[in-house]
Parts: structure tokens; sequence; C-alpha cells
């Protein structure tokens, strides 16, 4: 099987041909074995590679499909392999496994309130912990009188792609119960904090909806490899017009010339001219075979695994915290990372760590929370017995403030300790870890927490909170949640005193506009904090409270009951009641928390951007929360003063904001998941940005954005992510890359390329992916500069031997010029030469813009590159026929043969190759001179006495190489033709370099000004920007609330991570997390010239 899918590829095919030519007597003029070793040895790398590759694939599957499970079969659990579990299977699923079908949650868990609590990082487009919804039948119930027997019947939607949909009935003793989507695990999943539970498999294999949103798996290949197609269709097609123009030759000659010979050399009996230039056609095509390059798909494997090597053996890309290397986990997309020009990537988990922390706060008009100062101690909080010794607070006039019993500040943090949908986990006493839906409602929970208001646990029905050092249970008697319209949430407890008080939090223009009139004062105040926060990437949110009358809460309640269990207009009326009773509030203050970007984010950010690659956003989450990263991490700048956002609800409305944006010249675009039919007016306007956000899209409109791009751009695209989420766009990319972090290893294992940071993007794109891309380029120069020339010197010969197909090389030299002669020195260049060293590289990222304008290597580089041999090949050809015409030796015997052209042609191809080399290390010169050492040596031997005596018919060219070798005029020749083939080439790249300099030509130039006048310089420091106002509402809430999922017994938790470190090494300051600032080349050149005497 993989033999038939290597004769797939045209090259392969083409000399298996060649091979079955070579065994008809009348028309060979080589042996077989001139083309049967390089093919056997082509084949065989190959399949071993391939199998290689196979065995890792089937060892990754093998992992998924042999996870155990415990099956309900008979009445007994029985463990099973998940490859086993099939559509009806009653499954048990423990504390932290994973899912690997879709199956419908049921109420059998032993938590105490029948809960069950599900990391949805993996599996959904969310990124939170959800809480299953129970049905009435209870699991003892159920199993109580039937020994674990039971019959139901479950109808439902069939397989689709929606993650937030689905319908189904379930039938059990003769009751029917709904299944709606919060009842169904999905694949990917993982339970976590619920000892076990029993759930139903209602889809599996690629019926899950996470197969159906992953898309198909697709064979990636190069723009390279498809020019690389196309050019060997080129090379036939020129194959066969020398072979015509040699049989048309052939046929002239024998009838004008052949005659005279037929006494010497009779023709085979019924072989006329006619059909002696027929046989002669495909004489020459075996001749010739050597334009077809053989070796050419090996050797490009062999730079692509050397390259892919290279990228897993850089310990710059190596991440010490969780000992994870970088890793190409394909071999055949290395030069394409040379190539980007639009990059897409997802943001949670991404570009952030998911990391949040309390930073600074507005209470009651005073503002606090001052920058860092390392001089200055951090906040004790030793008083606080339950105080998270993670967090740090520098100002400590506010846990003054607290701890002296202020009114305002306590109440302050009494709210953040009550309004929020956190869900506290304590294995050991006074060990809290909050599970929260979003990392601010985490960080600000955590901050009350250390500020003596410590949310403890909950109940649907009760908030218990430690409040300097007492405990209080409030009765949680509604929640206001928050939506995209509302931009806030509320809750309403009853203290144990029996006050009633209604806590909000929210974006401070919802707040501001609910407020008493007696708070204008304080919002004036509180809003000059809020702007100077949100100046310094600080997302912020406002608070507020209001006191009720009970009888009042009695008859919002009860109307508020009637809205909730209407079946028309619930949701209008529900915002009625809500809007009625947020009102009147009064002002408590604001609050500021950083986002915890990666290490080195917005300097990556910058140096692509320098590159001229094209970075969009692709994000499940609201417009705020997508808008405060890009600021944070410098995709939006605060010169970008034009902000466009496309968030229409209907066609009509979006297509007009499509047309009204593109007649603008814009700097931004945000744009809505909303533009099914609108494709190409989007892709319009977008590519008219320099910045581009799509929000709230789902997994499978991620992978339509980015084949959008694919296919009507033509440019090569970039996918990166960390989860499940992200598993389409990564497919459909031209490259995928996964990052391993938090959100399981589902989208590196459906990658490219992986790593543990983001930041090393730029080192594998403008280091890694520059590099392969230029020596790929020049690989496939000098390949079929080489093999043009070698061929071109058979067709030229062919006019002095009429046109016979006899070959001007020795058979042995043919067989091993291509696998023996030429290889090696050619891969030590293609993996190992660099036109800049990786700092200069980073130092310089403009130097990546020819890869993504294909410059190096393309069709007019090729015909560029065949004129060179054509001109090669004549002097090869013809100055060695002219200088030993009818010339003898010392000794006045014969001096010219067939060897002495072999020689001359390897030894100028490798001189050819050394003006090509930038970067030469021990392994080059190995390479090179130890080439040239077999060669000279393997044509010494094979000329040799011994070897004549052995092998006579195989070797008849006795004494031939030491016969010539000793003379001087061929030493004489030979140096005459090198120079002929040299300098012109000299020549010509001096001129070009002083008339059109390239980018790298300017680089290198100012690159040797500065090794010899100076180290590389240090980066100047940057003054920080304050930007614009982008203060968020809720900044991480990903879509609706989750409130009635608290006070029904469904909640939803987000799992707490680590900070991690900053990065340790310390040779650039890219790895320092440091502002940089790059000077473009004329800068240098006019400051080089300021400082020259």
């Amino acid at each position: 099987l993989n033999l038939f899918e290597q004769f797939r590829r045209l090259a392969n095919a083409y000399f298996l041909f060649l091979l079955i030519l070579q065994l008809i007597p009348q028309i060979s003029s080589l042996p077989w074995f001139t083309t049967a070793v390089p093919l056997i040895l082509v084949l065989s790398i190959t399949g071993v590679k391939d199998a290689s590759d196979d065995i890792n694939r089937h060892k990754c599957d093998g992992q998924v499909n042999n996870r155990n499970v415990d099956v309900l079969m008979d009445g007994q659990l029985k463990n099973e392999k998940w490859m086993n579990v099939q559509v009806g299977n009653i499954v048990k699923l423990e504390n932290n496994e994973f899912i690997t079908v879709t199956s419908e949650r049921n109420s059998f868990q032993n938590e105490p309130l029948n809960l069950v609590y599900v990391e949805t990082v993996g599996g959904d487009y969310t990124d939170c912990f959800k809480l299953s919804s129970n049905y009435p039948v209870n699991c003892l119930e159920l199993f109580a009188d039937t020994d674990f027997c039971f019959s139901g019947e479950v109808r439902c939607e069939p397989p689709n792609n929606r993650l937030d949909k689905f319908k189904g009935t379930l039938t059990l003793n003769g009751e029917r119960y709904a299944l709606n989507n919060d009842k169904v695990l999905l694949r990917g999943c993982t339970l976590r904090n619920t000892e076990w539970c029993f759930g139903l498999v209602i889809f599996g294999g690629p019926d899950t909806k996470l197969m159906q949103n992953s898309g198909k798996s697709i064979f990636k290949r190069t723009s390279i490899d498809h020019l690389m197609n196309i050019l060997v269709l080129c090379i036939f097609g020129f194959l066969a017009s020398m072979c015509s123009i040699l049989t048309i030759g052939n046929a002239i000659w024998e009838t004008n010339e052949g005659s005279v010979f037929t006494m010497f050399l009779p023709r085979e009996p019924g072989i006329d001219a006619p059909l002696s230039s027929f046989l002669i056609f495909w004489s020459y095509v075996i001749v010739l075979n050597t334009v077809v390059p053989i070796s050419l798909y090996v050797s490009v494997e062999f730079i692509r695994l050397g390259n892919s090597f290279l990228i897993d053996w850089d310990r710059k890309m190596y991440y010490p915290k969780n000992d994870t290397p970088a890793q190409a986990r394909t071999t055949t997309l290395n030069e394409e990372l040379g190539q980007i020009k639009y990059i897409f990537s997802d943001k949670t988990g991404t570009l952030t760590q998911n990391i949040m922390t309390f930073n600074k706060c507005s209470i009651n008009g005073k503002a606090y929370g001052e920058q860092l100062c390392f001089c200055k101690k951090l906040v004790d909080f030793s008083w606080n017995n339950l105080a998270d010794p993670k967090f740090s607070f520098h100002d400590h006039r506010l846990v003054e403030m607290v701890r002296s019993g202020n009114p305002e500040t306590q109440e302050f943090f009494r709210l953040l300790s009550l309004c929020h949908t956190v869900m506290p986990e304590e294995k050991k006493e006074g060990e809290l870890n909050y599970q929260a839906q979003s990392p601010d409602e985490g960080a600000l929970v955590t901050a009350a927490r250390n500020f003596g208001f410590v949310f403890r646990s909950r109940t649907p029905e009760t908030i218990t909170v430690v409040e300097m050092g007492k405990q209080v249970i409030y009765e949680l008697l509604a929640i206001l949640d928050f939506s995209n319209v509302r931009k806030r949430m509320s809750v309403i407890v009853r203290s144990p005193e029996g006050k009633l008080t209604l806590y909000c939090k929210g974006a401070d223009t919802m707040i501001f506009e609910r407020l008493h009139p007696s708070c204008n004062k304080l919002m004036e105040v509180t809003t000059n904090h809020l702007n100077e926060y949100a100046g310094d990437g600080l997302r912020t949110l406002a608070l507020a409270y209001k006191d009720l009358d009970k009888t009042y809460m009695i008859d919002w309640k009860h109307r508020q009951h009637e809205a909730s269990v209407a079946m028309e207009g619930r949701e209008e009326k529900l915002d009625e009641l809500y809007e009625e009773i947020e009102k009147d509030m009064m002002l408590l203050g604001a609050t500021a928390v950083e986002d915890k970007l990666q290490d080195g984010v917005p300097q990556t950010i910058e140096q692509l951007a320098k590159a001229d690659i094209k970075i969009w956003v692709l994000t499940g989450d609201k417009q705020e929360t997508a808008e405060n990263i890009g600021y944070s991490c410098n995709i939006l700048r605060g010169e970008m003063k034009d902000v466009f956002v496309v968030s229409a609800n209907t066609a009509e409305g979006i297509k007009e904001e499509l047309q009204t944006l593109g007649a603008v010249l814009s700097s931004i675009c945000k744009i809505n998941g909303k533009f099914k039919k609108l494709r190409l007016e989007l892709l319009r306007t977008a590519c008219m940005c320099q910045t581009v956000i799509c929000c709230r899209v789902t997994p499978l409109q991620k992978a339509q954005v980015v084949q959008l791009v694919k296919k009507y751009k033509q440019a090569v695209t970039l996918a990166i992510g960390d989860g499940a989420n992200d598993v389409s766009m990564i497919k459909v990319a031209h490259i995928g890359v996964g990052i391993s972090g938090q959100e399981g290893m589902q989208a590196v294992l459906s990658s490219d390329y992986s790593f543990a940071q983001f930041r090393y993007l730029q080192r594998l794109l403008l280091v890694h992916g520059r590099w392969s891309y230029i020596r790929m380029c020049k690989f496939l120069g000098y390949f079929f500069y080489k093999n043009f020339t070698f061929t071109l010197v058979q067709f030229w010969y062919a006019f002095f031997c009429g046109f016979s197909a006899q070959t001007v090389y020795e058979d042995w030299f043919i067989t091993f010029y291509n696998m023996v002669y030429t290889a090696l020195p050619v891969l030590g260049m293609c993996l190992f030469d660099q036109d800049v060293n990786d700092r200069w590289s980073l130092y310089h990222p403009q130097l990546y813009a020819p890869g993504q304008k294909n410059q190096y290597f393309n069709k007019k580089a090729f015909v560029s590159c065949v004129m060179h041999s054509c001109y090669s090949s004549l002097i090869l050809f013809f100055i060695p026929w002219a200088s030993m015409h009818d010339t003898v030796r010392d000794d006045g015997k014969e001096i010219a043969d067939y060897q002495s052209f072999a020689l001359l042609a390897q030894t100028l191809n490798t001189f050819q190759l050394c003006l090509d080399t930038y970067y030469w290390t021990a392994v080059n010169h190995f390479f090179v001179w130890g080439s040239m050492v077999a060669y000279f040596s393997i044509t010494l031997t094979m000329c040799s006495n011994g070897m004549f005596y052995m092998f006579t018919s195989s070797f008849p060219f006795i004494g031939t190489t030491r016969n010539s070798l000793n003379q001087p005029n061929v030493w004489l020749t030979i140096f005459l033709t090198f120079v002929l083939c040299i300098l012109p080439v000299v020549a010509f790249r001096f001129i070009f370099i002083q008339l059109r300099p390239t980018i790298n030509d300017k680089v290198k130039k100012h690159l040797g000004y500065k090794m010899r006048t100076e180290e590389l310089p240090v980066p100047a420091p940057r003054r920080l920007r304050r930007r614009r106002s982008t203060r968020s509402g809720y900044a991480f809430s990903h879509s609706q609330g989750y409130g009635d999922l608290v006070t029904s017994r469904k909640f939803l938790m987000k799992r707490s991570t680590k900070r991690a470190p900053l990065f340790t090494q310390t040779d650039s300051s890219i790895f320092q997390n440091q502002p940089q600032h790059y000077r473009t080349i004329a800068e240098e050149a006019e400051e080089s010239q300021g400082h020259s005497p």
C-alpha cells in the first residue's frame, strides 16, 4: 500500500517507467542499475519515514481508544475500552475522567446536593466549569426494586455541530422527561469535583458534537510542493522537446550519413531509418533522464527532517516550568513557516494565562492601590487565617480602612463576596479553592477573601460568608442574571437581621444610569478613577447597592415567579422587572483587575507586525473582553483612533455596516460571528484594516474565517490555539500550531507544531521559518542547476556522436552523481546555512518579507536557473572540447576521454555550491571536501587495473583518470572552465547588490558595520503611553449568565490556575518581557553616517 502511494507521485512513476525501458536491449543505452539503485534507495527511505509517522499516529490514537471505562452490562459493571463503547450503553464516569463520547447526564451521582461538575475547556467553545442538571427521578429510586435492570427510550435530534443546543426526550417508566443541552456531557469534557456519576451514551465516534466541529483532516502541502509539481511537469515537457530535437537530428543524420557506416555497423534485421529514429527517442529519454530529479523528493524530505530536529532541539523554545520543548509534529511544512501572511489566534489560553489579579479600586471616591514600588512592603494578611497566601497588594491604607470598621469599605467587599456565581472547594479546613466562570470573578472574590470577607460556601438558597472572622449566612432570594444587553448582574439577599439588600456590579455606563441623584458628585470622582484605570490597561467594573422594602420585595418576588414560568415573552417580562428594581441604587465604587497575559505576548505581536504579518483574533468571548485583551497584548494600540464594530443582528444591517466601513480608512475592525452570507464583503472590509477581532464565534466559524482568507487571498495562513475548540481552524490553516497549556492536548494532537508559550511563535517564524524557507529555496535552485548542467552536457555531446544516444559519462558516474557525489554538500548547506544569526533575525523582522512574497524561488527564478545551466553546460562542454581537440600527451598518445567531462562537471558544481553558502560549519567543510575526496577516490578505484580484471565489462575505463590527471593542460583546462563559469555569477551578484540591494543585502551590510563597531544594541526604553478608556462590563463573561443554574442547583465553575514564572532566559529583552524598539535600515544608515568622521 505504501508503494502504491509512492508511485502515485509522478516522478517515482516516471522512473519506474524508465527502469522498464532500460530492460529493453534495443532501446537502453545505459545499464539498468543507473536507475534501479537510486529508485530503490528513494523508495526505501520514504517508506521508513512513512512507517515511522504511521506508528506515531497509531500510538496517539491508541491512547484515546484504549482508555478504560466501567459499562453497566447485565446488571453488573464491566471494564471496557472506549473503542468498544456503543450508543445506548450506560457508563460510569469517575472524577477527573476524560469523556470520549457524548452522553446524557443522569442524576446518578454521590454529591451531597446531587451536583455534577464538568470542566468543558477541552470540548466546548466556552471556557468554564459546568454543573449538571438533574432529573426528578433519583438513582436510588430507579434501582431499588429492579436489580439494576430497567428499560427506557431516548429520542433526540440527529448528530450535528451545534454545541449550545440539544433537543430530545427520555421516556422512563411511562414518564417523559425533557432533554436539553444542560443535561448532556460533550466529548472532550472532564468530570471534576464529583466522585462518580452514570451517563447514557447518545453519540459516539464521529457523531459526537466535538468531532462534528473538528472538521476533516486534510493533507497539507506547501506552496513549494505545488510549485515543484508544476516545475516537474515543465521539465517533462523540456525533456520531450530535447528528445524530439535529437530524434529529428538522428533521422537527418541516418539519412545523410548513416548509410556510410552500415558496412561497419550493420542495422539489425527489420530496423530501418524511421524505426531507428523512433527507438532513439526512447534511448534519449533514458540518457537525459537526469534532468528529472529522482533524488529531489528524498533530498527535500531529508532537509525538512533535519530542520524539524533543529526546532525540536531549540533550547530557547523550551519551557522549563512544564518541561515542555517545542515539537515539530510534521516534517513537511517547515519552509511554509517562512511565508506566513495571516495569523489567526485564539484568545483564552493562547494570548492570556486565564489569570487575573486585583490591582486597584475606588471606594467612596478614594482610590487605593498605587503603582508597584519594590521598596515598599506587601500588605501583611497574616491576621486573616483564611487569606489566600498567593494574593498580593501594596496599599496598606485599604486594609487599615477595612479593619477600622469603615462602613463603605466593608460594604464594598461584602458586595464582592456575595454578588457572583463562584463555587468554593474546600478539601481541607481553611484551604479554599474558588472555581469561577470567569477569571475576573475569581479575582474579585479572592480580593474580598483577603480583606476579611471570605466567601465560604453556598447552597441554592444561601450564601455563607465569614466577615472579619464572624460567620454570616445570607439567604439568597434572587439572582438577576448577566446578559450582553444588561452588562451587569445583581443578587438580592436577606441578612440574618432580616435586612433586604440588592447588590449590583457591571459596566460603569450601565450602573451610572441607574444611580440615585444623590450620587452625582461621587460618580464624577469615580469616573475619573475609572478613566485612569482603563488608561493603564486594567479591566474595570462599577459597584452599587440598594436597600429594599419587605412588602415591595414580596410583591416583586411574586411577579418575578410568574414571569419566570411564562411560556411567551419570558425574557422581556424578566427584563422589565430587573429594570424596575435596579434603579435608584447607591454607588459604592469601582474595581480594577489586571489580566495576566502570557509572558512576551505584546513584544511577540509587535515583532510579527513589523514583519508585515497580519494577526486576527478569533474568540468566543464577548466584544468588551476581546477589545481589552487586544489593547493589553498590543494588537490594538493607542494610535489606532478609528475603531469600527460590526454588530448588527440582521443580514441587511451587517451588509450596510460593512459597506459603510469600506468607504473609510479603518484601523481596527471588530466583527461578531454573524456573517454567514456576507463573507466576501467581510473579507474585503477586514483586509483594509490593520487589526481584525472576530467575537463570539463558534469553532466551526473560526475554521470558516480561516478558509475564507485561505481561499480568496491566496496567502499562507497560520492558526494557533490551545483547546479542542481550536482544532477545526488548526486543521484548515496551512500551518496549525498548538499550545500545550491548561486546556488539554487536543489542539496539540491536531497541530503541525507545538510549544508551551505564545512568545515562541516569533522564533518559530522569524528564525526557523525564515531559515527553512531560504535553505529550501537554495536547495531547489542549486539542485535544478546541477541537474540541468549535467544533462545539457549530454545534449551538446549528441551533436558530436551522430545522435546515437551514446553517453558522455561513465555508467557508474551517472549512478553516483546525485546520490553520492553531490548529495552531502547540498544537504550540509541546506541544514546549517544562515544568512544572519538568530539574534539579528529577531532584531530585523523585516527580513521576513521576501518569504511572504515568495521572492527566493519561483517560476522566474527557475527560468533564470535554467539559463544559468545552459551557459554553464556550454562552457563545460566546449571549453574542454576546444582545449583538448587534437591534443596529445607528452608521449604522443590521446588525452581526451569521457571521464574528463565528468571530472570538470563535478568540480564546477561543488564550487558553485561554495558560492551560495553563507555560514560555514565543520560539517559543511567535511561534506564539501569529503565529497571531492570521495569522487577522486571512487573514480581512481573504478579506473584501476584491479577493477578491470575483476569486472571487465562493467569497468572498461582502465587507467583513464590516472593518465588524464597527470597532465598539466588538464588542470589548466579545469581552472579555465571554473573561472569562466564562476566569474559571471560573481560579477552579476556584485552589480546587483550595488544597484538593487535586497533587504537581506542591507541587513548584512549593516551587520558587518555593527560587528566592527559595537555589539548588538540594547533596545531603547519606551515611555508607557496611556490609551483611551476601554472599560468593560463584566469583562470575561462569555455568554448568558448562570444565575438560574446557581438557584436551581446548577453551577458554573472555572478551574483555578497558577501564575507562571517569568521566562528565565536573559540573553535578549524579548525573553525578559520588556518593551522593544527597532530602528529601520534607513534610520541606522543616517545614524552611522552621523557618527562617521
